[in-house]
């Protein structure tokens, strides 16, 4: 795997906020819970993996009704 597509694959919270309009606030209060997002910590830095930001989205997705 190359070392440019692991790294589009696993974002840091400014990222997440910037593409999925998630804030990094509200990561923050999840990582503290321990709900919603898996995670990955190395010293201080957090990453996402975008397969599981994705997944997350698609799990909580609320349809129309009606429509």
């Amino acid at each position: 795997m190359e070392t440019s597509t692991i790294k589009n694959d696993w974002l840091n919270p400014k990222e997440v906020e910037a593409e999925y309009s998630i804030s990094k606030s509200t990561l923050a209060k999840w990582r503290m819970s321990n709900k919603h997002l898996s995670y990955s910590k190395v010293g201080k830095y957090i990453k996402y993996k975008r397969t599981d930001i994705e997944a997350f989205l698609n799990d909580n997705l609320v349809s129309a009704e009606g429509a």
